[in-house]
């Protein structure tokens, strides 16, 4: 069972070139799934059938998983059986017909633009680690992008002269993204003062690095941005993403139209973008309820 898990993953990164955040997602939900059936002595995929399915979603549920995480659970079981179906592997795709879990949509959590402007002001302009973190933090709000993008980029992707950086979604599409003036400044300060000094090798591409002089990871910077909401006493559940969707609700607000925004996320579905409106409208409710005399 292993083997063939091995085979699905590397099928996932090589050939469906998914991100290495979804593929990796895939294999612990899968993992863990081929630990429950074993515990039910099922030793063959080809020994499994809807009712096995069934049977451990309401496992997952009974154990108190969110409605989200049994949803995420059922799709990669789901890609796991179109896979084994594609290779001749199982008869019969047991997954056919079985309907996922509603899940409620919850709305991002958004900054307002003082929560903003608190949070970006956070860093510690008279050393290293503060420009650096003010850089990336300016750059995140500037422009949108993913944390796991802001961590691939290479010095190579900036254009400080011309105000934009370059983006590839999963290595496939590039895009071209503005940056403005206020990431371009702490953005250009980091890069002339601060990186030559972090690097320890002449060579190294990243333009985001810790102290060891190496690529900035994902983790390292979610300790970063809790460290800077902790600091500022905001009270939200504020994560790396937060400032994305900031970014993109701020811009509808203010009038942008839904295809630049789409195109400045990287979204290759519209309807993911307009979750945005939805929070803009709900905003505009609310202030209306507390500032108008008869709301």
């Amino acid at each position: 069972m292993k083997d063939i898990l091995d085979k699905f993953i590397k099928y996932m990164g090589s050939v469906r070139k998914l991100s290495d955040n979804t593929v990796e997602s895939y294999g612990r939900d899968l993992r863990q799934y081929i630990e429950y059936i074993k515990s039910k002595n099922i030793l063959s995929f080809k020994n499994t059938n809807k009712t096995t399915i069934i049977t451990y979603l309401l496992y997952l549920q009974k154990n108190g998983r969110a409605t989200s995480t049994i949803s995420r659970n059922l799709a990669s079981i789901r890609a796991f059986y179109q896979y084994l179906a594609s290779e001749r592997m199982i008869d019969r795709d047991p997954t056919v017909d079985l309907e996922s879990p509603k899940v409620e949509k919850k709305l991002p959590v958004i900054l307002s633009s003082k929560e903003v402007e608190l949070l970006l002001d956070q860093p510690d302009l008279n050393n290293s680690k503060g420009i650096r973190d003010k850089s990336m933090l300016e750059l995140l709000y500037a422009t949108g992008i993913r944390v796991s993008e802001l961590v691939s980029l290479d010095f190579d992707d900036i254009n400080i002269e011309l105000g934009y950086i370059k983006c590839s979604k999963n290595n496939d599409r590039e895009r071209i993204i503005p940056v403005g003036t206020i990431a371009l400044d702490i953005m250009g300060r980091y890069i002339c003062d601060i990186r030559p000094g972090l690097i320890k090798n002449k060579s190294e591409k990243s333009l985001y690095v810790n102290y060891k002089g190496e690529r900035l990871t994902r983790q390292g910077f979610w300790k970063i941005i809790k460290g800077y909401k902790n600091k500022a006493k905001i009270n939200k559940d504020i994560t790396p993403h937060t400032l994305r969707h900031s970014f993109a609700a701020h811009l509808i607000e203010n009038g942008a139209d839904l295809k630049s925004v789409q195109e400045m996320l990287g979204h290759s579905d519209i309807s993911t973008t307009q979750v945005y409106t939805q929070v803009t409208r709900s905003r505009i409710k609310e202030v209306y309820n507390k500032a108008h005399p008869r709301a």
